[in-house]
């Protein structure tokens, strides 16, 4: 049961932070052009007032040495900024045409705008204690490939140590004037924060992690120093706060719509994330739907090879019965891997573009065990560092076999290894933002279909990986009902892990961590199931258009080629690509 990629976490925690730039200097000039300079413009601000983006694509030219800027007042000049670009972009509407070069990066470029703006209603700057996508989850990841080596990069990485403190002082005062404006997260998700960043204070730690990977006694000294003077203090100031202040005014309601404007921001998290509209009532029954007739396929594998029809039942003994767990936390990662080649030898038959960036696969960091549930984080963009996938291996006897390879396909290959990489090497094929902006409903949705098509491609070993894609694809379904049931129906955390647990063979410690997730980060696990009937749609639509010119790896190059696109925009250069006959890509 995948998780958001580390990046995702970093690219929503950047386009929603503060930052300042300088004035437009968009030329004027034909729309493609106007629209390619905007991109220009953005991208350069948004690096430039991010750089832990830069340190995380690897970037060459950019500096690795400061935080984002996450003081209010740098807030409101980012959103004034905002506000002029999404002017002039709305400016070039109907100028920009699919076939256009430049159509991708308008398209990127105008959702990015517009759901940034439309979430400002939810003012998640002021409750930003979150398990899943908080600092602490992706600023030790940024440590951990903080460039070291050479005198400069040391300079670097001293200075961005000791930009934290400062960091984490101003997310105090803006979580400080949350509370007084009545924006406060549920008291667990702060419990679950807290054990995170107590991790961080372990001598392993991975904020320390520069100055074991360099050589150089005297920065190792330094970084000691800096470690001790400024980080392990910020760090404590941070759970101080935490434990005195702000957990005794947690609140003990779980629903987003508690908050001022709530039921406003929800629905504008369902648009950030999926880039489609739908209501919450649509996409709860949506959810419905597709579980039951989930539910039905799994019970022709029961009968099939488990010799019941009791789906509830079965699912519930694949949960909890040893012989279907594992021994080690080293079985869990020898059994992805072994699906994860056989999925290498499968890639021609089903895919034209394939990327040159390998990936590794290894468990949670300790601080991070608790509440992972699997994860990708993406390889540098020349390469040099491999993609990296995160698997939970905590407690393996209780860890179902059921699950792992769907879990292992949709997090590498055909999934978001495949999809990430792709876009990182597109070079200079397409614009810079096609490559390291992301939504989830196109990302989450391709990761999700490549489940079901890692069936096609035959790479389950036997029905009980076969019915644990399904059970994942049950857990995606729920996440429609539970998220809009959360958030918009009253529904409790109890209510919504029973529900999980009963239609899913997921372990009990995940399904908890997943509805912790939910709570904290609404919105988000709706983009899933959305965004893959949404590509299975426009599948089967070229597929009934173009009949016998259909070609499997034409439709999944042609999904791919432009990178985190829209689904909008992905519907309209399917239909582009179907109008041509199916022989040309549909991309510039």
């Amino acid at each position: 049961m995948s998780r958001r990629a580390v990046g995702a976490a970093l690219v929503c925690f950047v386009l929603l932070a503060g930052c300042a730039g300088r004035e437009a200097t968009v030329p004027s000039g034909d729309a493609s052009t106007r629209a390619t300079a905007l991109a220009d413009e953005f991208l350069d601000a948004y690096l430039d007032r991010h750089p832990e983006m830069a340190t995380y694509y690897g970037i060459e030219g950019r500096q690795h040495d400061r935080l984002t800027d996450n003081s209010m007042e740098a807030l409101a000049a980012w959103q004034e900024r905002e506000d002029g670009w999404l002017l002039e972009i709305r400016g070039l509407d109907g100028q920009v045409s699919p076939g256009d070069p430049a159509w991708p990066v308008f398209g990127i470029l105008r959702e990015t705008l517009e759901a940034s703006a439309g979430m400002r209603i939810c003012r998640t700057e002021l409750w930003s204690v979150s398990q899943t996508d908080g600092w602490q989850t992706f600023l030790p990841f940024i440590t951990e490939i903080q460039p070291v080596g050479g005198d400069d990069e040391r300079e670097q990485a001293l200075a961005r140590a000791r930009a934290l403190g400062g960091y984490l002082d101003t997310e105090i005062a803006n979580l400080r004037e949350g509370l007084q404006r009545g924006y406060a997260v549920p008291k667990r998700n702060v419990q679950l924060v807290l054990a995170e960043i107590r991790g961080l204070l372990a001598p392993d730690s991975p904020l320390g992690s520069p100055a074991r990977r360099d050589d150089d006694s005297s920065f190792k000294a330094a970084y000691g120093m800096v470690m001790e003077q400024d980080v392990r203090p910020a760090l404590q100031r941070y759970i101080s706060f935490l434990e005195t202040e702000y957990l005794p005014a947690a609140r003990t309601t779980i629903a987003v719509a508690d908050l001022p404007d709530g039921e406003a921001c929800y629905r504008a998290t369902i648009r950030y994330h999926s880039t489609i509209e739908k209501s919450p009532r649509e996409i709860h029954d949506i959810g419905l739907r597709e579980m039951a007739r989930i539910q039905e396929e799994m019970r022709v594998i029961a009968e099939r090879s488990f010799d019941t029809s009791d789906v509830p039942a079965l699912l519930r003994t694949l949960t909890t019965d040893p012989r279907y767990a594992f021994e080690s936390r080293e079985a869990i990662i020898e059994y992805q891997e072994a699906a994860v080649a056989r999925a290498k030898e499968a890639m021609p038959n089903w895919f034209g573009i394939v990327p040159r960036a390998e990936f590794r696969i290894e468990p949670y960091p300790a601080y991070r065990e608790a509440s992972g549930t699997g994860e990708y984080a993406s390889p540098s963009e020349d390469g040099s560092r491999p993609g990296i996938y995160y698997i939970p291996t905590r407690e393996p006897q209780k860890r179902p076999r059921a699950g792992q390879e769907s879990l292992a396909f949709h997090e590498t290959i055909p999934g978001h290894h495949l999809q990430g990489a792709i876009a990182l090497e597109l070079g200079d094929r397409a614009h810079s933002l096609s490559r390291y902006l992301y939504n989830s409903g196109y990302s989450e949705g391709w990761g999700l279909y490549s489940e079901r098509l890692a069936d096609e491609m035959g790479l389950y070993g036997t029905d009980l990986d076969r019915i644990g894609m399904l059970s994942d694809q049950a857990g995606r379904a729920a996440r429609l009902v539970i998220d809009t049931g959360i958030h918009s129906f009253s529904w409790t955390r109890d209510q919504s892990i029973e529900y999980m647990a009963s239609h899913t063979t997921w372990s009990l410690p995940d399904v908890d961590a997943e509805i912790d997730r939910y709570i904290i980060w609404p919105g988000q696990a709706t983009a899933y199931m959305l965004g893959m009937l949404e590509i299975q749609r426009l599948r089967e639509r070229a597929r009934g258009a173009l009949g016998k010119s259909f070609r499997i790896q034409d439709f999944h190059d042609r999904v791919l080629e432009d990178g985190s696109v829209t689904l909008g925009m992905l519907e309209e250069k399917i239909d582009r690509w179907i109008a041509s006959g199916g022989m040309k890509p549909a991309g510039p």
